[in-house]
């Protein structure tokens, strides 16, 4: 009997120095490419305190489109009050300039002035493009005394007119008319009259011109 036993062949060894990390990275996935996990891995950047993902930008909707194109709901006018904005600056009581007949001034938050008495100018924008106006007028009455009225026009249904009067008087037995005396007086030497109290209630605006010529020329300011 042979004695002889199946030999082994025993593989190389190779040894050698030690790898880096990187090494065997490399040396272990070989041309597989990065591992799952780096692929997948969303980049993360610290700003300020905050942590953020990868965002791609956002693109408007078509909800934020439309709300952008959203416009204010348009007002409904009243035909009657249309029809009187296309005759500006003629008004309604034109033709009863200087005919002594009954009046009522309306005032809003008080008592309407009602009176025997004479229309003496109104004034009025040749124009109203936005859908408001003014008109002024001043009156006189029998007794004397003068009314002067503002009133503001909208053509919109939904919108009130607003009325504004007041009354002068020659005697300064009203409260209002002492107290405007007591002031011009402070700045003048004549006694109050009524183009002045006609001056405090429109002002100088290019309307209340309009009305001042139609009137006289005393209420300019004449000088040498």
């Amino acid at each position: 009997m042979s004695s002889e036993q199946p030999g082994f062949s025993e593989s190389p060894v190779t040894r050698g120095r030690p790898t880096s990390d990187s090494g065997r990275s490399s040396e272990t996935t070989g041309d597989r490419g990065p591992p799952d996990d780096a692929v997948h891995h969303e980049a993360t950047v610290l700003v300020r305190g905050e942590t953020i993902g990868d965002q791609k930008p956002k693109t408007p909707t078509n909800e934020s489109l439309s709300k952008g194109k959203e416009t204010a709901p348009r007002k409904e006018v009243s035909d009657a009050k249309v029809k009187r904005q296309n005759r500006l600056p003629l008004l309604d009581d034109d033709p009863e300039v200087g005919v002594r007949k009954e009046h009522i001034v309306i005032r809003d938050g008080k008592a309407d002035l009602a009176f025997t008495g004479t229309l003496l100018a109104s004034a009025a924008p040749s124009a109203a493009p936005k859908g408001h106006w003014q008109e002024y007028r001043i009156y006189e009455t029998t007794g004397g005394k003068h009314v002067f009225s503002k009133v503001n026009r909208s053509v919109f249904a939904e919108e009130q007119d607003a009325h504004q009067a007041d009354v002068f008087e020659p005697s300064p037995s009203s409260v209002p008319s002492q107290l405007l005396r007591s002031a011009r007086d402070l700045t003048r030497s004549h006694p109050l009259t009524w183009m002045d109290a006609a001056v405090a209630f429109f002002g100088y605006d290019p309307l209340a011109k309009d009305l001042y010529r139609k009137l006289s020329g005393q209420f300019e300011e004449h000088i040498t």
